[in-house]
């Protein structure tokens, strides 16, 4: 893993994976700080390489009056907040080029949602900023195929890239992991599992996205198994009540027991 592609990450251990964390959306200031504060404890005694995680605004809605944001700016000042507090990297998704530029000024990572990741423009806008560029596989791609985005950053200027994947469509509404694309996208860059977006259940006639949270352990576990170089998790205090993703995301209470028992997985796949 690129370490060194985040200054930021230190005090961790360099065997160990990293973890992209946080709520799927910024609701305010205060859920956000309340967030990070436990997840930087655990994670700080863990010695995982952390990454806040929080979206500044939900462009890929099912329904016109679903939550997209508390403004651009406004949560791009809490992201930038976060990390001055806590001494960590963030990492926001983008879904137009204009956002790349702005994005760029308040996170240290750049993520391109997974329907977004075969846009050119919108990937070489994220390369140009210098920041790392986290390409979501497309639920629609396959694991070879991210050789191509990759590059595409890679052409731009930038050797900044992860690998995300986030699980591929089974029929209409359902997601599966296939956790041969694991070996095969880390030849092309640091390969990150994201264990909660691959639980969603898409495409709900009640126009709000599902999901399987009570697998998320057995996801995690499989990811590390298979030796991922990170893993992505979205947790919320009140995930029946957040106004994004609440179905698929790890209640932040479930958080520390979880990876305790990651790291220790981890710790044995590093010992064959």
């Amino acid at each position: 893993m690129q370490l060194d592609q985040i200054a930021k990450l230190k005090n961790t251990d360099s065997d160990n994976f990293f973890l992209l964390a946080g709520p799927c959306a910024i609701e305010g200031e205060d859920m956000a700080m309340r967030i990070a504060e436990q997840v930087v404890r655990i994670t700080s005694d863990l010695k995982i390489p952390y990454v806040f995680k929080g979206s500044f605004k939900k462009a890929n809605r099912s329904r016109i009056d679903s939550f997209t944001g508390i403004g651009d700016v406004d949560a791009l000042e809490i992201l930038r907040k976060v990390s001055e507090t806590f001494d960590v990297p963030t990492v926001t998704d983008i879904h137009e080029v204009s956002d790349a530029a702005m994005a760029a000024e308040y996170v240290d990572v750049l993520q391109i949602p997974a329907f977004l990741v075969r846009q050119t423009d919108l990937v070489v806008a994220a390369a140009k900023t210098g920041k790392v560029v986290n390409l979501k596989k497309g639920q629609f791609m396959s694991p070879e195929a991210m050789q191509h985005a990759v590059q595409k950053v890679k052409d731009s200027g930038s050797d900044k890239a992860w690998i995300t994947d986030r699980g591929t469509m089974f029929g209409y509404q359902d997601m599966i992991v296939d956790f041969r694309g694991i070996p095969t996208m880390r030849q092309f860059a640091p390969t990150v599992l994201d264990v909660t977006h691959s639980l969603q259940q898409p495409n709900q006639s009640s126009g709000v996205t599902g999901g399987r949270p009570e697998m998320i352990e057995t996801i995690a576990r499989a990811g590390i198994v298979n030796q991922v170089d990170g893993l992505f998790i979205e947790t919320h205090f009140d995930p029946a009540n957040a106004k994004s993703d609440g179905a698929n995301m790890l209640d932040l209470r479930h958080l520390e027991g979880l990876l305790t028992r990651l790291v220790a997985i981890r710790k044995t796949v590093q010992s064959f």
